[in-house]
């Protein structure tokens, strides 16, 4: 049996880790405030990518360093920090949903910032995505009125950071490795990360139960869905489109979803629906 290309694969398996990023965020919350679990995140990435990934730093030429500053900023630390904050609020299945607008402010960035092109069918197919996504934002669990929607918009300004940094990746890093990429990112960060958490009251919680077991959530969350994913997109990015790289962002939420599930939330038929939507639009957004 033929296998599927390369830059698939990469999709879908991005697709399943980032779709599961979202409830280890909500079950880190339980136990560590949302700047803890920012904070956290990126250190736990951190120190796994050093320890992996630390004699990659030497490819990276001197006259890139401010672009791989650049993309750890957009690419992860503003959004760590901002989706953390959001589900406090907003529930993680509808945080994955409003994640999916970052294909459209991809091509919108690309076209007007970057001057990248983009085609008819790929503008076609993102806007149906996110009338897909229209319909599971309209129709998300709202049972116990626990929604607030003013947070949402910290998901939508992630958005943006994403499309920046995938926009940034493209134009001005595809010939960096990228493991060197991500190593660099998160060398980067570390510093800041560290001393937002030590200005936070983790020191006085590390010890509690409820705090460890956050914890662990995290270390998930950091060394495979950022450390490790974040490895893989940038690969994805090198061998495919901007736009192409982005949609994952597009099946997320049918991840999310699913572990909502598990978490005992429910999924009716509209939201299977908007979900069928969605992944019409990323079909056509990518055909030849």
């Amino acid at each position: 049996m033929k296998l599927p290309p390369l830059k698939w694969i990469i999709l879908f398996a991005l697709a399943l880790i980032w779709g599961s990023s979202f409830i280890l965020i909500k079950k880190g919350l339980v136990g560590l405030n949302p700047f803890q679990l920012g904070s956290l995140r990126i250190i736990f990435c951190a120190v796994f990518l050093l320890l992996v990934g630390f004699k990659s730093l030497k490819a990276i030429p001197l006259h890139q360093w401010k672009f791989v500053a650049l993309t750890s900023l957009f690419g992860t630390f503003i959004p760590a920090y901002l989706f953390a904050i959001a589900e406090t609020k907003v529930s993680s299945s509808i945080c994955s949903i409003l994640n999916s607008l970052t294909p459209l402010n991809t091509l919108l960035l690309g076209a007007l910032v970057f001057g990248l092109n983009f085609r008819r069918n790929q503008f076609i197919g993102i806007v149906i995505g996110l009338l897909g996504t229209v319909v599971l934002i309209f129709t998300g669990d709202n049972q116990e009125g626990s929604e607030n929607y003013y947070y949402a918009f910290l998901v939508l300004v992630a958005t943006i950071c994403y499309a920046t940094n995938v926009n940034l990746i493209k134009r001005y890093l595809s010939d960096v490795k990228p493991l060197s990429i991500t190593t660099g990112n998160f060398v980067v960060m570390l510093i800041p990360a560290t001393a937002i958490l030590l200005f936070t009251d983790f020191s006085s919680r590390v010890h509690l139960p409820s705090t460890q077991h956050a914890m662990l959530f995290v270390m998930i969350l950091g060394i495979i869905g950022t450390g490790v994913a974040n490895v893989i997109f940038y690969k994805l990015i090198q061998i495919s489109s901007p736009v192409f790289a982005s949609s994952v962002t597009y099946l997320i939420p049918i991840v999310a979803l699913l572990w909502g599930l598990l978490d005992n939330e429910s999924l009716t038929g509209t939201q299977l629906a908007g979900a069928f939507i969605v992944l019409a639009g990323v079909y056509l957004a990518n055909r030849k």
